[in-house]
């Protein structure tokens, strides 16, 4: 069972990361992904370096052993970024998701997840499906951004 939940990780990791590479590409002009307004305080554009980081650090980091140092009040205060570098850095995170999960064994996934989280030990395997559905959570603002936002 436990390989199979491997299997899917990769599928929705794979499969949003993918779809975040496709909201980037779909913004009419590259400087409306860095839109800001008194009640979006988030850009599309930070939002997606936050994934990035967040993906790489949980998941490259301690997993793929990529010795990735997360920098993260750069994910919101960088603007600006070219769409080109995003859409790179997106395809580079999602390779090393792939072969970082590849190396999670069915007893890895019951350990404690290896660091504290807002103080809590959840689960290797909990973590891997929060982080899936942090992703998601964050692709869809940044949809509603560019259909609000991108006009």
């Amino acid at each position: 069972m436990n390989d199979s939940i491997i299997a899917i990780l990769k599928t929705i990791f794979d499969r949003d990361l993918t779809k975040l590479k496709a909201e980037i590409n779909a913004y009419s002009k590259e400087e409306n992904l860095w839109i800001e307004t008194k009640e979006i305080s988030n850009s599309a554009g930070n939002l997606c370096l936050h994934l990035i980081g967040n993906l790489n650090t949980y998941i490259g980091a301690e997993f793929g052993n990529t010795g990735y140092i997360r920098q993260r009040d750069l994910e919101f205060s960088a603007k600006d970024v070219p769409r080109s570098e995003m859409i790179a850095k997106i395809d580079e995170v999602q390779k090393i998701v792939d072969t970082a999960l590849d190396t999670i064994t069915p007893e890895d996934l019951q350990k404690e997840y290896p660091r504290i989280l807002m103080d809590k030990n959840p689960s290797t395997h909990r973590f891997l499906i929060h982080l899936t559905t942090h992703l998601t959570y964050h692709l869809g603002q940044i949809n509603y951004h560019r259909r609000l936002l991108d006009s």
